[in-house]
C-alpha cells in the first residue's frame, strides 16, 4: 500500500472537529439557518452516512447538482423531486442523495460562513467521518477562455497573498487557506480522464466584492482607469491567479479548522482581461455552469467504485 493509499485511509475514518467549549453546555444547538436542530432532529441519522458535500452559491444549481448525481450513482428516484431538507428557512436550500449532501451558500464570504458554521456543525453532530466537501461553482478568468474550469491550488486575497483575514473581539485574526492538495490533483486527473472541457490549476483570487474588490469598471463607482485595471489584473496573473470569486478564503480556512479535505472547482464565464460583463447567451452559461458539476459528480462516483471494490 503505497503512501497515498494510507493516507486515503487515515482520511476515511476521520472525525469533523469542531472547536467550541461553549457548544457543550448547549441543550439543543438550533442549527437557525438550516431549519434544524439537535433537539428536534435525529441528525446522525439523517447524516450520518455523507462522505461527500458539495456546496455552490445558488439553490436552483444545487437542486439541478444533486438530479445530476443521483443520475451518476444510479440513485435517481423518478417518484422525488428531492425535497429542500431547510424548507422552513428561505436562507440555503439542502438535498441528499446517498452519501451526498448539495447545500447553496448564497454570494460572498459573509453569507458562505454563515452556512459553514452550521454545515460544520450538523455533520459533527451526525458523527460523519472521512467527508470530503468541495465548493462548484462561477468565477471571472483572468487569461483563460469562458467555460475553461479552474481547480484551486491556493486560495488569496487581493494582495495575492495566502490569508484570510477576519475581525474577532476587535482584533485581526490571520488563518490559513490551505487546501486539500492531493485532492486538487485527483480531480484534475478526472478532468483528463473525462477530456470533455480544459481544466487548469491555479490561484484563486478571493474579494469581498463584485464590483470594486475585482478591478471591475461597470459599478455605480470606479475611481480607477482601465489602464490601472489592466496592470492590476496582470499583477494577478504574474502571481499565479488564474480566476476570481468571493467564497474560496473562508471556505478553505474553516474547512482546514474542522479536518475537512476541501477543494474548489469553478468555471469561467468571462476573460477578465478583455471585460467585465458576462455576455454569453443563456445556453452557453449553462452549459459551462454544468462543468464543474460534470467534473466533481464524476470524481465521486470514481471514489465510490474504488471502495466498493475495496469492500
Amino acid at each position: 500500500m503505497d503512501s497515498k493509499d494510507d493516507k486515503r485511509n487515515e482520511l476515511s475514518c476521520s472525525p469533523v472537529y469542531v472547536h467550541n467549549p461553549h457548544l457543550d453546555a448547549l441543550k439543543d444547538d438550533i442549527l437557525y439557518h438550516f431549519s434544524l436542530g439537535t433537539g428536534t432532529h435525529d441528525l446522525p441519522a439523517m447524516f450520518g452516512d455523507v462522505k461527500f458535500v458539495c456546496v455552490g452559491g445558488s439553490p436552483r444549481r444545487m437542486k439541478a447538482f444533486t438530479e445530476f448525481i443521483a443520475v451518476e450513482l444510479g440513485m435517481e428516484d423518478p417518484k422525488s423531486d428531492y425535497p429542500n431538507i431547510c424548507a422552513g428557512t428561505d436562507r440555503y436550500a439542502m438535498y441528499k442523495v446517498g452519501p451526498v449532501l448539495s447545500v447553496s451558500h448564497g454570494m460572498g464570504i459573509p453569507s458562505i460562513a454563515i452556512m459553514l458554521h452550521e454545515l460544520i456543525k450538523l455533520l459533527h453532530h451526525a458523527h460523519c467521518t472521512g467527508v470530503t466537501i468541495i465548493r462548484i461553482g462561477t468565477s471571472g478568468g483572468i487569461a483563460l477562455e469562458p467555460g475553461t474550469v479552474v481547480v484551486t491550488k491556493q486560495s488569496v486575497d487581493g494582495t495575492f497573498l495566502p490569508k484570510f483575514e477576519q475581525m474577532i473581539l476587535g482584533k485581526t485574526v490571520v488563518r490559513n487557506i490551505d487546501l486539500d492538495q492531493s485532492l486538487a490533483e485527483e480531480l484534475l486527473q478526472c478532468s483528463r480522464d473525462l477530456n470533455q472541457f480544459e481544466t487548469v490549476i491555479g490561484n484563486t483570487m478571493c474579494t469581498m466584492d463584485f464590483y470594486e474588490g475585482q478591478a471591475r469598471l461597470d459599478g455605480a463607482f470606479c475611481s480607477y482607469t482601465e489602464e490601472d485595471k489592466q496592470d492590476y489584473l496582470m499583477k494577478a496573473k504574474e502571481a499565479g491567479v488564474c480566476n476570481i470569486e468571493m467564497e474560496s478564503s473562508v471556505f478553505a480556512a474553516m474547512c482546514k479548522l474542522s479536518g475537512l479535505s476541501a477543494a474548489v472547482v469553478c468555471v469561467t464565464l468571462l476573460d477578465r482581461l478583455k471585460g467585465d460583463q458576462v455576455s454569453c447567451s443563456h445556453e452557453v452559461l449553462h452549459s459551462y455552469q454544468q462543468r464543474p458539476q460534470i467534473l466533481v459528480g464524476h470524481y465521486i462516483k470514481q471514489q465510490l467504485l474504488a471502495k466498493a471494490e475495496q469492500n
